[in-house]
């Protein structure tokens, strides 16, 4: 395994950030560094338009399909009712699971992010009914949990009977005040209203008395509510809640207060802290193990707070484990979670493809951790894992029609594995639906008068420098087509540094390790042209720079070449010895039993058959097919491999991303 030696230089970028003392001491109360403590901003979701045919289709269906759905299933299943059933509105029984709730707010904070980018009175009316009704359910001291209040004499598995009794083993009320917290920031970010940050402020005030050094000395056994805790902190300003993140982060590893989930549940066959990422502290953990959504809660939180105070060996921490993800536990298309049976990371280089778990949750946990670490460290190897995970692993989670979801996303089916409009434990499409209303946020970035062009997207975006308003104009086809123009515009000439990402992908390195390689030539390389002229490609952390003034007018091209490639795994992944798959820019190829005969499972792909591209406007909404021969039964059969985002929309049927390369 080819291990980063860039701990040193990760913890000396994530700790020049904005420290504890920054806050003048003569503040009453202190204050946390705005969101500016990271080192580089992101260009904000409301100054991004997207423009283009594969992105701004995605947003507008998300906006009004995806997002309606969710809100229509939450009804059904009554998610809605049991707030309904705290607030006093409605007599009966606490419906479902115990952590129902956060899917009611999840949606609310997808809505938000559409709101932003389109605004919608009637998706904004509902929004404004749920928040009453919400406010309506929270108790007097600020406690909000319908899992206790609904029936408070017949609680659910994992809701005690008594206030944060089982918080570190499976309670999810905390869990559930962070998904409150992210809904209620959003939506006062979208519309300005405070009718769910009220609440949300409440419920965390309360939480701040009963938790802390000197209070109850407890972790949340799902994480999430760190994370939360500093975006309300940014938004307020109130460093008591970065402190209370941070308190809940420096408890784990340690001895807890209260009493541990009962011991026969089904977590007494594993290793529960471990799952939990409680075996020791967060600054000494350098594996990613257990629960592989928790994990990622943790690092993002981890992230968060480490960019906003100083907490020594949190650099080297996450460094550690990011690396171990993306060497040995990160699968093509960039999902992670190899065991099913606790939702898990395995060992090192542990990655079925068929038992892949692989949820749809993990996936945009991984990259918005990803995000994070680029925002921390301007290093666009974090970007290319993002990007891996966004068109791959997480488009793979939602229909074309945006109506029904996978919740595990697996490299290899049978045939039996299809989309499903909603699930009894349903985190996965109201997450799916959040991330991508997050994606114009995702786009572009900035650090005082240098600009980051992160992903190839279609896209209008205004950028605040020293002396001048930047318009920028991207204009390309990707991910079909690696063509890309930007048109600079600077309200008046300014000198400025244009930094354009050039992927991982396209120098030869599939992910940043050495967990995947291409077999065969090299690809032609990357080219840019200033005004019409080839610039050297000039990279730093993976970027190309061009420094110099612009002027309106400027037009910038890059091209990216495209040819299908085929992958290989390292040889310690047992199950892909002797296999090749097939990548094409960013997205990940799978082959379908629909186009080969109605099976897929016995296909071979050889080292050596010629592999080309034909666009199909009337498939699938319209992608680019990776086209050659496949193998079988001693003869050779044509090849149509769709992008893997798409499979699971044409019926079920045999699926597979990795082929060996003889029958």
């Amino acid at each position: 395994m080819q291990a980063h030696s860039r701990v040193a230089t990760f913890a000396s970028l994530l700790f020049g950030l904005v420290a504890c003392d920054a806050v003048p001491p003569e503040t009453d109360a202190p204050r946390v560094p705005p969101p500016g403590a990271w080192r580089v901003q992101p260009v904000r979701n409301a100054a991004v338009t997207l423009t283009d045919d594969f992105w701004r289709p995605r947003l507008d269906r998300n906006r009004t399909v995806t997002i309606p759905h969710i809100m229509g299933q939450n009804e059904q299943t009554g998610r809605v009712a049991n707030f309904r059933r705290a607030a006093g509105r409605e007599e009966g029984a606490f419906q479902g699971r115990a952590f129902n709730d956060t899917d009611v707010y999840k949606v609310i904070e997808a809505a938000s992010y559409a709101l932003i980018q389109r605004p919608d009175a009637e998706l904004e009316a509902r929004i404004d009914d749920l928040a009453q009704l919400i406010a309506a359910a929270q108790e007097d001291d600020g406690y909000l949990y319908p899992a206790r209040t609904a029936d408070p004499e017949n609680t659910p598995a994992g809701a005690g009977r008594e206030r944060w009794i089982h918080v570190h083993g499976n309670s999810h009320e905390l869990y559930a005040a962070g998904h409150l917290i992210e809904a209620a920031v959003a939506y006062h970010e979208a519309t300005g209203k405070r009718d769910l940050l009220d609440v949300a402020i409440r419920f965390v005030d309360l939480v701040d008395e009963e938790f802390g050094p000197d209070a109850r000395r407890d972790v949340p056994g799902h994480e999430e509510v760190e994370l939360a805790l500093v975006k309300l902190a940014d938004l307020t300003g109130e460093r008591r809640y970065l402190d209370l993140a941070i308190f809940f982060l420096e408890e784990r590893g340690k001895p807890h207060d209260g009493e541990d989930y009962p011991p026969d549940n089904w977590l007494a066959k594993y290793d529960v802290p471990i799952y939990r990422q409680d075996h020791i502290p967060v600054r000494d953990q350098r594996e990613a193990v257990g629960h592989s959504v928790r994990a990622m809660y943790l690092y993002n939180g981890m992230t968060d707070v480490a960019a906003r105070a100083e907490m020594p060996g949190y650099a080297e921490a996450l460094d550690a484990i990011w690396t171990d993800v993306v060497s040995s536990k990160l699968y093509l298309t960039g999902g992670i979670g190899a065991r099913g049976s606790f939702e898990s990371f395995g060992e090192a280089y542990e990655l079925p493809n068929e038992t892949a778990y692989a949820e749809s949750c993990a996936a945009i946990g991984q990259d918005l951790w990803n995000h994070r670490l680029f925002l921390a460290s301007g290093d666009g190897r974090y970007l290319d894992v993002m990007e891996r995970i966004l068109y791959n692993g997480i488009l793979s989670g939602v229909s074309h029609e945006g109506d029904t979801f996978f919740y595990t996303n697996p490299l290899q089916s049978s045939g039996d594995y299809e989309r499903q409009a909603y699930y009894e434990v349903a985190c996965c499409p109201a997450n799916l639906a959040r991330l991508i209303g997050q994606l114009p946020g995702f786009v572009y970035a900035q650090q005082d008068d240098v600009v980051f062009v992160n992903l190839f997207v279609g896209s209008e975006a205004d950028v605040e420098l020293a002396d001048a308003t930047l318009r920028l104009t991207q204009d390309t086809r990707y991910p079909w087509d690696g063509a890309v123009r930007l048109s600079v515009e600077p309200s008046a000439a300014s000198a400025f540094e244009l930094r354009v990402r050039i992927p991982g992908w396209a120098r030869e390195q599939p992910v940043p390790s050495d967990l995947y390689r291409y077999v065969g030539p090299d690809a032609e390389s990357p080219v840019l042209r200033v005004n019409g002229d080839e610039v050297p490609l000039a990279l730093d952390a993976g970027f190309a720079v061009v420094s110099r003034t612009w002027s309106a007018g400027d037009v910038v091209e890059l091209t990216l070449p495209m040819p299908p490639r085929r992958v290989a795994a390292h040889p310690e992944v047992q199950e892909n010895v002797g296999k090749l798959a097939i990548q094409r820019g960013p997205l990940v190829y799978a082959v379908e039993a629909v186009d080969h005969g109605g099976r897929a499972l016995d296909l071979a792909l050889s080292e050596d058959a010629e592999l080309t591209v034909q666009l199909e406007p009337e498939l699938l909404g319209g992608v680019a097919t990776v086209r050659g021969s496949l193998l079988r039964d001693g003869g050779t059969i044509p090849m149509r491999a769709i992008p893997y985002f798409a499979w699971g929309n044409r019926g079920t049927g045999e699926m597979a991303v990795w082929l060996p390369t003889s029958p």
